[in-house]
């Protein structure tokens, strides 16, 4: 059996990030996906897909992620049920991101040097929720060295490389 999903979209509002009793991270978000067709209008219609996060990830995009924001979520789609304060069953389907994926940086969004060839984000990606790693925590050993400044970002400069730093 699969559950996963894979969702590309622009953030409806800016994250919600709340703590359990336990003191777990959990944020909630809503991802608004177009739709390949248009309605009978002659409008593009679009779905709006609750988002759910956990722990590392869910403070990581409460940090990161805006209202309009674009980014590609990847998880499983759950459907839980409760009753409501009248008595009524609600049922409730959202999907529980495992890895949440940055696209655009703030800096294009706000209308500042925009690629034509696609946009990468200014923040790394995140992935994380149940158990797992984050791109942050799997190899930081240069942040340490480098009073946490990220060695990638720069001034647009070409990184020298030479053939013996190469793993191949």
């Amino acid at each position: 059996m699969l559950n996963r999903i894979i969702l590309i979209g622009r953030l409806t509002r800016d994250p919600e990030l709340r703590y359990t009793p336990a003191g777990v991270a959990v944020t909630q978000f809503t991802l608004a996906v177009d739709r390949n067709f248009t309605g009978q209008n002659g409008e593009r219609e679009a779905d709006f897909i609750p988002v759910v996060t956990w722990r590392q990830l869910a403070e990581t995009c409460a940090n990161y992620l805006r209202k309009g924001r674009l980014a590609a979520v990847e998880g499983r789609i759950q459907v839980r049920n409760y009753e409501n304060n009248e008595g009524k069953r609600v049922y409730v389907t959202e999907v529980i991101a495992d890895n949440v994926r940055f696209l655009e940086s703030s800096q294009n969004r706000e209308g500042g040097n925009a690629s034509s060839g696609g946009s990468m984000p200014e923040e790394p990606a995140y992935g994380g929720g149940n158990g797992g790693n984050s791109a942050r925590g799997n190899n930081n050993n240069f942040s340490r060295s480098n009073n946490n400044q990220d060695p990638f970002s720069g001034d647009g400069k070409p990184i020298d490389i030479s053939d013996d730093d190469l793993p191949f």
